[in-house]
């Protein structure tokens, strides 16, 4: 019971966040958008460092100089991962106007909606991957540790929830409760991905190293293809860097003080 509540840890930032769409403007204030990208990006790249790439290659430690092998292969295979989703599911990123993926005859609004779903899947992934760690009893991760990982991502998945609601109430004409169960639907991935990699993870649990670092490589990517660009583009990018700086000290001051 333990494991689940801290698997909907995640899915309570996203539809919290998703509620802003009953209490705010239609639109985020654009500067406000881009310093809740920094900091979204801030915190994922602290937590596949700390929660993912570190216990992975602690777990490795017995290789000696070669237990960077690991989590370098992992982190390279998630990366390969999320590119190649984004080549096959068709998606569209707020602010821009042309679909990536193949060509699809989806409503602007549902390929809005997959673009913050195709986000949340390494998300979910992490979280499932530590908590299997922490189930196995043998890979240093703690408990704390784990819940750590599970509330920076929600805080993170804070902002989320609200950049994808509040954008589908104004350009896709939705009402306000439809544009928030939109947008918390888009977060359930990630508990359905988290119990999938837990699954998983049981059953092979020599690559539990792999998988923590494949976990952090897809956020990575996430950070690096999505989030920088977006929190960089225009006037005002300063913004995005100090919100990424914000949320990467928080996230390790998290995994430090919990873990």
């Amino acid at each position: 019971m333990t494991v689940f509540w801290g698997l909907m840890i995640p899915l309570a930032g996203t539809t919290l966040g998703s509620a802003c769409v009953f209490f705010l403007k239609d639109k985020l204030n654009e500067l406000l958008q881009k310093g809740l990208l920094g900091f979204a990006s801030g915190v994922m790249v602290a937590a596949s460092v700390w929660s993912l790439l570190i216990p992975s290659m602690d777990m490795t430690a017995g290789m000696g100089r070669l237990a960077f092998v690991p989590a370098a292969a992992g982190m390279l295979l998630g990366m390969a991962f999320l590119l190649g989703m984004d080549r096959v599911i068709p998606h569209l990123h707020l602010g821009t106007q042309e679909a990536e993926g193949p060509k699809t005859s989806l409503k602007k609004t549902t390929m809005l909606v997959l673009a913050v779903t195709l986000h949340n899947i390494p998300e979910g992934m992490a979280v499932g991957v530590v908590f299997a760690g922490m189930l196995s009893g043998s890979t240093g991760i703690t408990a704390a540790g784990a819940f750590s990982l599970a509330i920076g991502i929600a805080i993170q998945n804070f902002p989320e929830g609200a950049i994808i609601s509040m954008p589908l109430k104004s350009e896709g004409q939705m009402s306000r409760k439809k544009a928030f169960l939109y947008g918390t639907l888009s977060g359930a991935v990630e508990p359905v991905g988290a119990a999938l990699t837990i699954a998983l993870a049981s059953v092979i649990d020599p690559f539990l190293p792999y998988l923590l670092s494949f976990a952090a490589g897809a956020m990575l990517y996430v950070v690096v293809e999505e989030l920088i660009p977006e929190a960089s583009e225009g006037e005002h990018s300063n913004l995005g860097t100090v919100g990424f700086a914000v949320g990467f000290v928080l996230m390790m001051v998290l995994d430090v003080a919990l873990g």
